[in-house]
């Protein structure tokens, strides 16, 4: 008689338990997402709470006057440690025999990185700048129509998904020491409110656009069983309302992190630095209301201040504009070096020396501020 009442007291308090879990809890929209993925998911959920990933583009890859030397990161030399999110970019993957990204970085060194870096504990973010599949060229080509073009009966659609084909080969290698595929924060058709790319604002309608990503994310899903992506919704900073923001979203189902891009510009001499953080503010505020009432996260998926000229810029324009906003993750863009093309320095995030190190160091000790370590010892990939 006490075995079965403690076994009915057992089953309520299991009950309580499941139900207390699942109230914190939310799953990824891909329901046959990998158990590491749905980990993920949740964690960054609870660690949001706290704090926000700390990313830089193509860190691994090169830096400020070097290139593809082992273990090397302008981050890690500037503050001891590498950063807690890591961007690349599949650009050029849908060409047949490309080995290179549009940056340049071979495929090959990326799937390394992406593996080291998540062997250490941190997270991967890509996104997909893919050329124009109907005119040939690239994704800048923002001829109106090519989104009609790769849909269901357009006439670049059987091409299409050979691009996906390839996007899905590269994905499904990318897998941890025990053959698990590895998650990844996938940023298809990024800044879609703009119009500079040809799936952009002026080139669709907002329901072709649906229709898009609707299709590449069932297909990537469904048909190739790429259950290691979570979706990542970006804008650029065009929206000025949640209605707006929202325009072109497709659907709870097919998103997962709800983000935009946004960068200083300018000489410091004439910069007003309260402008980022107020054009930041109304996209941060319109992102937590879409997110709350979606049940989603939140990212600043792109961001920086190109060559970093604003020697405090980390402690009182970024990360001011990111207080009291539960954000999983701000990135910030390449360390190209300098670029021929513009004939100026071409990076976002310091090295050593820069006029910015000092404060990017203050940065990096906030108890806000989550790099490799941090996302190592948050153990983002185990249940909790």
């Amino acid at each position: 008689m006490h075995k079965q009442n403690g076994n009915f007291i057992l089953v309520l308090l299991l009950s309580f338990n499941s139900a207390l879990f699942a109230q914190h809890n939310i799953a990824p929209c891909d329901k046959d997402a990998t158990k590491e993925t749905k980990v993920l998911y949740n964690n960054l959920k609870r660690s949001s709470g706290k704090g926000y990933l700390f990313g830089h583009q193509d860190d691994l890859a090169y830096g400020v006057n070097w290139r593809y030397e082992k273990d090397r990161s302008d981050v890690k030399e500037s503050c001891g440690d590498y950063p807690g999110l890591y961007g690349w970019d599949l650009g050029g993957i849908e060409k047949d025999g490309q080995e290179t990204n549009l940056d340049s970085v071979p495929f090959d060194k990326m799937r390394e990185y992406i593996k080291s870096a998540y062997k250490r504990g941190g997270v991967i973010t890509i996104t997909w700048h893919l050329n124009n599949p109907m005119t040939g060229g690239n994704a800048w080509d923002n001829k109106p129509g090519t989104v009609t073009s790769v849909l269901p009966n357009g006439a670049k659609h059987d091409l299409y998904k050979t691009w996906l084909d390839k996007v899905a080969n590269f994905i499904l290698t990318l897998r941890g020491d025990k053959n698990e595929l590895i998650p990844i924060l996938f940023r298809p058709y990024h800044e879609l409110s703009g119009s500079w790319f040809w799936w952009g604002k002026n080139n669709c309608a907002p329901e072709e656009f649906k229709s898009l990503w609707q299709f590449t994310k069932k297909y990537l899903s469904d048909i190739k069983k790429c259950h290691n992506l979570i979706y990542v919704y970006n804008t650029g900073t065009e929206p000025k309302t949640k209605a707006a923001y929202m325009e072109r979203y497709p659907g709870n189902d097919m998103a997962d992190i709800l983000s935009f891009d946004t960068y200083q510009g300018g000489e410091p001499s004439s910069v007003n630095n309260n402008d980022y953080i107020n054009n930041a503010g109304v996209l941060l505020n319109i992102i937590d209301s879409a997110a709350a009432e979606n049940n989603k996260l939140t990212a600043m998926a792109e961001t920086g201040y190109e060559a970093i000229p604003y020697a405090t810029w980390w402690t009182d324009v970024l990360q001011k504009a990111l207080n009291g906003h539960h954000i999983a993750y701000v990135l910030v863009w390449r360390n190209h070096g300098y670029q021929e093309q513009t004939k100026r320095m071409h990076y976002y995030a310091p090295y050593k020396g820069q006029v910015s190190q000092n404060d990017f160091m203050k940065f990096y000790n906030s108890d806000k501020t989550y790099f490799e370590k941090d996302a190592a010892k948050e153990k983002l990939y185990r249940v909790h």
